[in-house]
């Protein structure tokens, strides 16, 4: 397997998921972007990308911010072949006492910023007849979960999303797909209590976190040749949390 050649956009790639698939690519000879909210965020991922890649500061909700990073994307390294939309905050709350920014600002990168990344690549991935869609969905979109009607909102929605664009650009070469991780060990996860890490692991049949390497494993086949045929449809990295 190799993207030598392919340019990749990352977002959200400073740690966690988002790291992993930016270093999978990497190994597998891509040039990949990775985004990150602030200067410190861009650092990092300048430090490890070395000469594969570039770290770029990138606000998702901000139209102005996309533009200017798909521009100097484009000026630097050429048109953009596989996008991963990996970048996601959650912002917990249940609906009761859930304020409207709560609301909004989940919707707004979660799902919203998927739409603006999405369109702002697309023209020339169907100029090219070729492009990688990945979007990174969660468990939670599937199931749902107390306190979290915002997130589950927005990652149910990606569903929806996923498979409306990829029914609108099978015909120029273009995939759209959508990885759902369950719990994996990330800064979110490490939140978690003792309790609450023993009461998730018993629904797991797997009985083990994952790691960030098994969904940045699913993304790698999505955004190779191997997947060509295959549009429109979610693989689940939970474990056998959730089996749809």
């Amino acid at each position: 397997m190799t993207f030598k050649g392919k340019i990749v956009l990352v977002t959200g790639a400073r740690s966690g998921i988002g790291q992993a698939i930016s270093e999978q690519f990497i190994k597998y000879g891509a040039i990949v972007i990775g985004t990150a909210t602030d200067y410190i965020g861009v650092r990092d991922i300048n430090v490890r990308f070395g000469n594969q890649g570039k770290g770029m500061q990138l606000n998702v909700t901000n139209q102005h911010s996309i533009d200017c990073c798909i521009q100097e994307v484009r000026s630097e390294f050429g048109d953009i072949n596989i996008l991963v939309n990996n970048a996601g905050i959650v912002q917990d709350n249940i609906l009761l006492h859930m304020m409207e920014n709560e609301w909004q600002s989940v919707i707004d990168v979660n799902l919203t910023a998927v739409y603006r990344m999405s369109k702002a690549v697309i023209k020339p991935m169907m100029k090219n007849r070729y492009g990688r869609i990945i979007n990174i969905g969660s468990i939670i979109g599937m199931t749902g979960n107390v306190g979290q009607v915002n997130y589950s909102a927005s990652k149910s929605g990606l569903i929806g999303l996923t498979r409306s664009l990829a029914r609108e650009v099978a015909s120029r070469g273009i995939t759209v797909n959508l990885v759902t991780p369950g719990f994996i060990c990330t800064n979110m996860t490490k939140k978690l209590t003792d309790k609450q890490k023993k009461n998730i692991l018993s629904k797991i049949p797997i009985a083990r976190f994952g790691e960030p390497q098994d969904v940045a494993n699913a993304v790698i086949f999505f955004a190779s040749d191997n997947s060509e045929y295959i549009t429109g449809q979610t693989i689940h990295i939970n474990g056998g949390m959730y089996m749809g």
